[in-house]
């Protein structure tokens, strides 16, 4: 197993590495530039000012020199400076991961305990009204576009019923609660944010529990188990479900690049203070450091989870060994 997780760190460099050369690329080839956007609104900014810009940041350079320069400084884990404000690039994302990584962690355990019993109970009672309604619900989850839901949410809750907060993570007097009233008006920022994060991935991870645990039932020895006389409990907990469970992780191990993906959107919408919504600001400002940096933590943090979905494989089943 050790010998394996070695292999696997191993290979993600060089796929880390074609990640960035095309993120590279494409950030420097999209329409304008970092002196457009500084100057664009002042008309008299000359075309010299915007070259000596150019030569402050490095552009002038041929595209393979800037990469190779970047890729030097991360090598040693110096993401340059922004663009933007001068400000140290991973100063600025070690700020925004912990909240992109709450909100991450909060909408996978969402998923998880919620889309699981949700597909095993229907694949249990086949055909019942419980699991011709949660069909109901897959085709919501699919269909709904999750930018539109969040907005119609913000509107009812937030707006019309006053119950819920739609933007930050948390209030403008956040400082003078007491502990217990940080800790409410924290989770009651998440709420709305973890929900639609977590939406579409409940839809679709709750089908797909159903369907492998609808394969697992229809096994021999899941027949075999029943005719030995053990309880229908002990057979769907003890025999099916973990052999259900197997490509269930491999699902939950591509789904956080979604996760984090979605975050762009997400975290933009309800203005929280997370990476995916300083990676959109870094995009509209062409922010090409703190592009790249956010680009770079966010694929480190996919490949990650995909590894340790892997892993998990050997926990869920013995018989899964990794040489």
């Amino acid at each position: 197993m050790l010998e394996y997780i070695v292999r696997r760190l191993l290979f993600m460099i060089p796929l880390l590495l074609g990640i960035t050369i095309i993120t590279f690329v494409v950030v420097h080839l999209s329409p304008g530039g970092p002196a457009d956007m500084l100057t664009g609104l002042s008309p008299k900014v000359s075309a010299e000012a915007k070259a000596r810009l150019h030569s402050l940041y490095g552009l002038d350079k041929p595209l393979h020199v800037q990469y190779w320069l970047w890729l030097s400084r991360l090598v040693r884990f110096d993401f340059g400076r922004s663009f933007k404000d001068g400000r140290l690039v991973i100063i600025k994302i070690l700020e925004r991961l912990p909240a992109t990584l709450l909100l991450n962690v909060l909408s996978l355990l969402l998923i998880f305990f919620i889309a699981l019993p949700i597909g095993i109970i229907s694949a249990v009672r086949q055909d019942s009204f419980f699991d011709k309604g949660m069909t109901v619900f897959v085709f919501l989850g699919f269909s709904v576009p999750a930018f539109w839901l969040a907005l119609l949410l913000m509107v009812l809750f937030g707006v019309v019923l006053g119950w819920l907060p739609i933007s930050g993570m948390h209030s403008v007097n956040f400082p003078y609660f007491s502990f217990w009233g940080k800790l409410w008006d924290i989770i009651k920022h998440l709420i709305l944010p973890v929900f639609v994060s977590a939406f579409g991935g409940l839809a679709y991870l709750s089908r797909y529990s159903r369907t492998s645990m609808l394969e697992v039932l229809r096994q021999d020895y899941i027949r075999t188990a029943r005719a030995k006389g053990l309880s229908e409990k002990k057979v769907i907990y003890r025999h099916a479900l973990r052999n259900a469970l197997i490509p269930i992780v491999t699902l939950l191990g591509l789904s956080l690049p979604a996760l984090i993906g979605g975050g762009f959107i997400f975290e933009t919408i309800f203005a929280w203070p997370g990476m995916g919504r300083l990676g959109y600001q870094a995009i509209m400002a062409r922010d090409y450091p703190v592009i790249m940096g956010v680009g770079v933590i966010a694929a480190l943090l996919t490949l990650l989870g995909n590894l340790i979905a892997d892993i998990t494989y050997a926990f869920i089943d013995p018989r899964i060994r990794y040489r």
